[in-house]
This record gives C-alpha cells, sequence and structure tokens, in this order.
C-alpha cells in the first residue's frame, strides 16, 4: 500500500511541475502526453472550439507563465525588505485575473475549473482569445494582437491603451515569435493536421 501511495505521489508531482523544454511544441506535449493527462488533446478541443490554432494558444501560455502551473507575480515590499502583496491576482497556467476567471467560470459553466490545471487553463485561453475576436474584431491567428487584448483586456485595448506599454508590446512580440517558432514544430512532428 505504501509503494501504491508513493507511486501516485510522484506521479501527481511531475503533472504539477512544468515541462522542462518550454522553448519545444512537440517537446511539452511529448513530456505531457500519457494516461492521467494528454495536453495536446486538450490543446486540440479548445482549438476546435474556439479556432484558435494551437500554436497562438501554447504561445499565450508560454508568456504568461513559461507552463508553470502555480506561477503568481512578485510580492511588493513593505519598507523595501518586507514581503507584502502581490501586484495582481493573476495566477497559474494563464495568469488569468480573479475577476476575469470568475466571469469565465459563469459564463461557460465550468464552476470547478482550476487555473493550475492545464486543460482549463488552455481552455481558459481560448474563450477569452475567442472573445477578442467578437468584441475587438481580432483575427483568431493574430497572436500579437490577441496577446494585447490578453494583456490590456477588452476595452484597454479598444481605448489602446497597450500603444504606451513597453510590457504589454513586448510581450506580444515574444508571444508572436513563439507561436510562429511553435507552428514550425508542430508542423515538423506531425501535431498540427
Amino acid at each position: 500500500m505504501r509503494i501504491l501511495c508513493l507511486v501516485a505521489l510522484l506521479i501527481l508531482a511531475g503533472c504539477a511541475s512544468a515541462p522542462k523544454q518550454v522553448n519545444n511544441a512537440c517537446a511539452i506535449f511529448d513530456q505531457r502526453d500519457g494516461w492521467i493527462n494528454n495536453w495536446h488533446s486538450a490543446a486540440q478541443k479548445t482549438s476546435r472550439e474556439f479556432g484558435v490554432p494551437i500554436p497562438v494558444l501554447m504561445a499565450t501560455i508560454y508568456t504568461e507563465s513559461s507552463f508553470r502551473p502555480y506561477a503568481r507575480p512578485p510580492r511588493t515590499k513593505l519598507l523595501g525588505f518586507i514581503p507584502w502583496k502581490r501586484q495582481s491576482t493573476a495566477y497559474g497556467f494563464s495568469q488569468a485575473l480573479n475577476g476575469t476567471w470568475d466571469r469565465y467560470r459563469r459564463e461557460t459553466g465550468r464552476s470547478g475549473a482550476s487555473r493550475s490545471n492545464f486543460d482549463d487553463a488552455i481552455h481558459f485561453i481560448g474563450w477569452y482569445h475567442f472573445q477578442s475576436y467578437r468584441t475587438n474584431g481580432i483575427a483568431r491567428n493574430d497572436a500579437y494582437s490577441l496577446y494585447l487584448a490578453y494583456h490590456s483586456g477588452h476595452s484597454g485595448y479598444s481605448r489602446g491603451v497597450w500603444r504606451n506599454s513597453s510590457v504589454a508590446k513586448n510581450g506580444a512580440k515574444r508571444t508572436a515569435d513563439m507561436a510562429k517558432r511553435y507552428d514550425v514544430q508542430l508542423r515538423g512532428c506531425g501535431r498540427l493536421r
């Protein structure tokens, strides 16, 4: 019985860590496609449901959390050295904020969804990018503009708040570049059909 519990804990610990090779989409899927979870299958389902290409979905996660399931923004410092509050409520693979995540769960009926679960996080990103397509008219394969809307929010994107944000523009460039790279990789290993 102890051995069975130990094996189960080791398997769960492996699922909770970031993949080792986050710069290669084929390697990410190879590392995370097993009998417990299947990241490629989750990405395919989300892509089919929302029309957002897998490389764009994966590149968004790459930029937001580097595939770390429990990622959070750093804490601010009180008096320069005492850890204090976090800069925002962003959390998990998607770095979704509390309010946006709550809206997603309400509107999709996925009340048990968790930001630290890859399947839920990639579905959230597909849903959010689809909202950007509907609300802001952004093409679902335009990784750069989708990321700007993801970072700035739909109304912030409409107002152009990202124009004065090097953080948003650098993140959008990073996402677009990685989406192109992931696309080439996934075509090469036969994961895009």
